[in-house]
């Protein structure tokens, strides 16, 4: 129990922990079945750039080429759907329309969806000159900043 705080609110404070913890693990479930692969073995990260921004999916494990492979197809496939207007996969993951997906599904013809390997997985670069659909991104990655609960920065990198 924290310093100055009553039984009643630390009760509270980690009731609200696990609700967040079993939120997250609810979410961990379909997120395996829409992405392919094992959420304990790779990890993910979401970042916001001035011109948009990035999913990046890395294998925990540098030697698990299996995984490795499986975040690969699952990226590839995600940039080219997102590109596409098809945001089915986060939809499945997370239960609910992510924040910004209708706009991104509006203005898809202002964005660039671009597929990069990395060393123990991949990035989807996601940029765009349009200011409502840079919104839109960056609402989008935000959500799923605070859903994976990464601990990326929700600011803008410069």
């Amino acid at each position: 129990m924290a310093y100055g705080q009553s039984p009643t609110e630390h009760h509270c404070s980690m009731m609200r922990q696990d609700e967040s913890k079993m939120k997250h693990d609810e979410m961990m479930k379909p997120g395996e079945l829409a992405m392919g692969f094992s959420q304990a073995k790779t990890t993910h990260h979401f970042h916001l750039s001035a011109s948009g921004g990035y999913i990046e999916v890395q294998t925990n494990d540098s030697t698990d080429a299996a995984s490795r492979d499986h975040v690969r197809h699952h990226l590839r496939e995600i940039a080219k759907s997102f590109g596409e207007g098809d945001f089915s996969s986060p939809m499945l993951t997370h239960g609910t329309v992510p924040p910004g997906v209708p706009d991104l599904q509006r203005l898809r013809s202002s964005l660039t969806f671009a597929y990069v390997e990395t060393d123990h997985g991949a990035k989807v670069l996601i940029s765009t000159t349009n200011a409502e659909a840079l919104k839109a991104v960056h609402d989008f990655l935000r959500f799923q900043i605070q859903e994976h609960k990464t601990g990326d920065s929700e600011m803008v990198e410069k």
